[in-house]
């Protein structure tokens, strides 16, 4: 219990609020049984991913990947800058956003320290970019995987339709962090020098851990069930850890956390829209399926992102929006995945970004945080709704 901190109280918390919903019949047993049949197979794949990105990490990829990157770069901020950007956008995309605040932000904090650049910049770019880079693909962000399902899109499809707006939000993004973190100005430095490229400790565990990581996300884009790829990925690694390096097996490798926090968040929302956050979220969004509505469906994703937590936004959101409003679902969709970056407790991603922000020493200034914060979701929130619209 003393190892409990206070984002595990969060979510032992919340699973305890929805089952005194459920008790007291506030919550119908029949609704509780519908969402569990619904986020089953979520949960299921969001417990196999983050064990398979725990144990790539755990043999280096990572580690490898974000030095190799700052050879390439040559000592050149402007070409570090893009790079970094590129990886943290394409970590995002293809694993998911916890993946890009849990693992990708020490990694790059670690390049930080050991090129003796400002740890800022690299922050930054990890917590905007694991929200604002997660609109491509169904793994990428939780909400979308809710979201393929109600409008009936395969991961092929749904990655189709988002392309635009996440090359738009990521644009927008770096844009941002360009003018506010990356710029010399800012940074304070000119150039830097370039590390020598690391061996992997093991290359064999290097090696399937990355052949691993190339099957799932191939299999993601073929369509493959995200319950059937993510778990046999999973084993893999697993399986390559017991035989070479079991002591890196350990039970902490499951996220209990976001399991219970997923689990328990989807039961107080459902009770809370039956209360009437569902009527207040009609009111806001309307039921227009054309750009007005899209766009006022993206703005009250956004806003009741930073006011409460994105997915209880868009849960709430998408109670109300009708079947056939695709594209204002799209646009809700949007509107949660680009707009949680104000508040610290917009999103769970920057909650975990900032735990590892904490342990490696890092100060966040949060006056800054929420004033840089909202400057960039209204130009993402713009930049990708835009997109959609145009391409509808």
């Amino acid at each position: 219990m003393r190892r409990l901190d206070a984002l595990d109280w969060v979510a032992i918390g919340l699973l305890a609020v929805g089952l005194v919903f459920l008790a007291t019949g506030l919550l119908p047993l029949a609704q509780a049984e519908a969402t569990m049949v619904r986020i089953g197979p979520i949960l299921v794949f969001l417990g196999a991913v983050i064990v398979l990105a725990e144990l790539t990490a755990e043999a280096g990829v990572f580690d490898a990947i974000a030095i190799r990157l700052t050879i390439l770069a040559r000592g050149n901020f402007v070409l570090l800058f893009v790079l970094c950007v590129l990886f943290a956008a394409i970590t995002t995309a293809t694993l998911n956003l916890d993946t890009t605040a849990v693992l990708l932000t020490p990694v790059m904090l670690a390049v930080a320290a050991r090129l003796a650049i400002p740890g800022a910049p690299l922050a930054m770019t990890t917590v905007w970019l694991a929200n604002t880079a997660s609109l491509l693909l169904p793994v990428s962000n939780l909400t979308n995987l809710l979201a393929m399902n109600r409008v009936a899109l395969s991961a092929p499809a749904f990655a189709q339709r988002m392309v635009l707006p996440e090359l738009a939000s990521v644009v927008a993004t770096a844009v941002c962090l360009w003018i506010f973190y990356w710029r010399r100005g800012r940074r304070g430095m000119d150039r830097y020098e370039p590390p020598t490229a690391p061996k992997p400790a093991d290359p064999v565990l290097f090696g399937i851990c990355a052949v691993a990581c190339v099957i799932f996300i191939a299999g993601v884009v073929a369509g493959v069930e995200l319950a059937i790829v993510s778990p046999v990925c999973a084993a893999v690694v697993v399986i390559a850890f017991a035989v070479r390096k079991r002591g890196s097996l350990r039970w902490g490798l499951l996220p209990w956390r976001l399991l219970v926090f997923v689990t328990g968040l989807f039961f107080v929302v459902q009770t809370i829209s039956d209360l009437g956050l569902a009527g207040i979220m009609h009111a806001v969004m309307g039921g227009d399926n054309g750009p007005g509505g899209v766009f006022r469906a993206a703005g009250a994703g956004a806003g009741l992102s930073n006011v409460l937590n994105n997915l209880p936004a868009y849960t709430a959101g998408e109670a109300v929006v009708p079947v056939a409003n695709h594209n204002q679902l799209l646009g809700l969709l949007i509107g949660t995945n680009v707009g949680p970056i104000v508040t610290p407790w917009a999103s769970l991603a920057t909650l975990l970004w900032y735990e590892r922000c904490r342990s490696a020493g890092v100060k966040v200034a949060w006056a800054r945080f929420v004033r840089t914060g909202l400057v960039t979701a209204l130009a993402c929130l713009a930049a990708a709704t835009g997109a959609l619209v145009l391409t509808g």
